[in-house]
């Protein structure tokens, strides 16, 4: 077992050298990959540039010819990611530490992403402080910043490099006592609007023998539940809120992406569905909202969160686009409407209480569903205790009638 310590030995040999023996100080092997293009190093790597070119599907010569900064940074990002996939599934890579600025930031997480979570993943960034999504994505990549920049060692990037490749060491040095649950694991979405709805239906589900796994809809939370849900994790789906795709519809900041709702529908794992939050639309403090929205309805949840009323028309649009995905499905799916409303501030009194709006969208999703997902409507809210139960009796008894509730 090793720590595979990535950076592009043509610009940061001495700062890569100096972190591979803080860690084999530590009686913990390196697997050094090489990812820079220009020039030759001086250090002997593990992996070479050239094999992580040709894992990248070309050569390392074509690249230098090339001289596409862009070409080549994507190229090595492919190939590090699948020699470090090939390190983990053979036991090697135990841990994962990159170093440097925003090419090999690039590089080294985008290899980071392609292991599993809960292997330990550290990148030491002069682009950690910032906007990291297009780093850390959906995985657990955690991000240092190195404060000054990684170009040669000094009393502040030996510290900052110390700090890193230590805590590495901690971490696949002090393996975690965690016992892996033997119990069927549920997943759930959650946002702060439908969170009296989850926090009920997983009590009821966990006093049924489930583990439950909670994902903020957040757009990243989305996404990591789909992944996880293709690895095998998830038995079955609680997706109480499917907000992300009023994001993804409308053009807010939360939005998980086009593939949301697919990924239970293809593995054929047991769902339940409901419409939680698609009466809005996320966006940061109410000064970032673009002046195209301007006339809405608007809901300020917090200083930088902003939230906008989803019009009946955008509403339609969302039950075709939902009931087609959920008609793809190949396991047990229903779809579970809460016609009291859909967050806790769509209903009678709050900001965003639109009948119009919801009918619209129950409408759709009426219209365009196919036989093959059930259909339940409660005549309750979404936060409702009756709407709770209905929608965790559901996926108990569709995990109960498959292998997924063992």
């Amino acid at each position: 077992m090793a720590v595979v310590l990535i950076g592009t030995l043509d610009t940061k040999g001495e700062e890569l050298e100096f972190a591979r023996e803080i860690i084999e100080a530590h009686d913990i092997d390196v697997h050094l990959i090489d990812v820079g293009v220009m020039d030759d190093p001086d250090i002997e790597p593990e992996t070479s540039a050239h094999d992580v070119a040709e894992a990248g599907g070309t050569s390392l010569e074509r690249l230098r010819e090339g001289a596409d900064r862009g070409d080549a940074i994507e190229t090595m990002g492919d190939g590090a990611a699948a020699i470090a996939s090939r390190l983990h599934d053979e036991g090697v890579l135990e841990g994962i530490v990159g170093l440097g600025g925003s090419g090999n930031t690039s590089i080294a997480t985008t290899a980071m992403r392609a292991l599993p979570v809960g292997v330990p993943k550290l990148m030491v960034s002069t682009m950690a402080s910032g906007d990291t999504e297009p780093y850390v994505g959906a995985k657990d990549v955690m991000m240092l910043y190195s404060v000054a920049d990684i170009e040669g060692l000094n009393q502040l990037s030996r510290r900052v490099i110390s700090n890193a490749t230590l805590a590495m060491v901690g971490m696949v040095a002090n393996e975690p006592d965690i016992t892996v649950s033997e119990k069927p694991t549920v997943a759930i979405t959650m946002f702060g609007v439908t969170t009296p709805c989850v926090h009920a239906a997983r009590e009821y589900l966990e006093s049924k023998g489930y583990e439950t796994i909670v994902f903020h809809a957040t757009g990243t939370g989305g996404r990591a539940m789909e992944q996880l849900v293709r690895q095998g994790v998830v038995d079955g789906v609680l997706d109480v809120t499917t907000t992300e795709w009023a994001d993804e519809l409308v053009g807010g900041v939360l939005s998980a992406g086009e593939t949301r709702l697919d990924a239970a529908a293809e593995m054929g794992i047991p769902q339940v569905v409901s419409p939680g939050a698609l009466d809005m639309v996320n966006f940061g403090p109410r000064d970032s909202v673009p002046e195209t929205f301007e006339g809405r309805t608007f809901h300020i949840h917090n200083p930088q969160v902003t939230l906008m009323r989803t019009t009946p028309e955008e509403n339609a649009e969302l039950g075709e686009i939902i009931a087609k995905k959920l008609n793809a499905s190949t396991g047990p799916t229903a779809l579970i409407l809460p016609l009291g409303g859909v967050s806790l501030i769509d209903v009678e009194g709050e900001d965003f209480h639109d009948p119009e709006a919801d009918s619209k969208l129950f409408d759709a999703l009426r219209e365009h569903l196919d036989e093959n997902v059930e259909l339940v409507e409660v005549d309750a809210a979404i936060n409702d205790e009756e709407f709770a139960t209905a929608i965790a009796e559901k996926l108990d008894e569709y995990l109960r009638a498959t292998d997924g509730g063992r």
